[in-house]
């Protein structure tokens, strides 16, 4: 499973407490873990409780950020790439499922990256955001807005899972069945 979360910590301790249970339960639970490298912020948090747990975790740093994010040299593996778009590709090539905790743009622009990925048709894999004290909140209500004003087709929108359990998520993750990715356009909307 790739985790995208924040390389700081945020500014409420449930982030980092979040981020901390998460790790712990997927290291319970067997799942292998890939994120983004770092040991700091919510990333370092997350791998460091996994690891804890008896989780397999995989981290993938481009060299620019290894000495900038910290890279984390406690995991099963570490893989230093030439680019955060190696990054990505790696991360997705090796995950079967993808989870955002809070973060910032680098959280966000991963998050939508496999997300557009799935409504392409590239991969089936489920998308969620484990919404921590309501803080994707505000970007839910963008995701309808979309869809209330046409941008995003019903079945878009219901890829992506969102829980504020992560336990609850995972269940959900296991249970996701990719919808038809064949969207029919009209000529005046393309």
């Amino acid at each position: 499973m790739a985790v995208f979360c924040g390389s700081r910590p945020g500014a409420d301790p449930r982030y980092a407490a979040a981020a901390r249970a998460f790790g712990a339960l997927l290291g319970r639970r067997g799942h292998a873990l890939v994120y983004g490298g770092a040991r700091a912020g919510l990333m370092g948090v997350l791998a460091d409780a996994a690891v804890e747990h008896g989780g397999r975790v995989t981290g993938v740093i481009p060299e620019a950020l290894w000495a900038r994010e910290i890279g984390h040299t406690g995991l099963a593996e570490l893989l230093v790439v030439g680019s955060m778009h190696e990054r990505k590709a790696l991360m997705a090539e090796r995950a079967d499922a993808f989870v955002a905790l809070p973060g910032g743009a680098g959280t966000m622009e991963e998050f939508f990256e496999v997300w557009t990925w799935a409504q392409l048709g590239i991969h089936a894999k489920p998308v969620a955001l484990l919404n921590v004290a309501g803080f994707y909140d505000p970007l839910l209500a963008l995701l309808d807005h979309m869809a209330a004003e046409g941008f995003l087709a019903p079945q878009q929108r219901a890829m992506v899972l969102v829980d504020d359990d992560g336990e609850a998520l995972l269940a959900r993750l296991a249970a996701y069945h990719a919808p038809s990715t064949a969207l029919h356009l009209t000529p005046a909307e393309t």
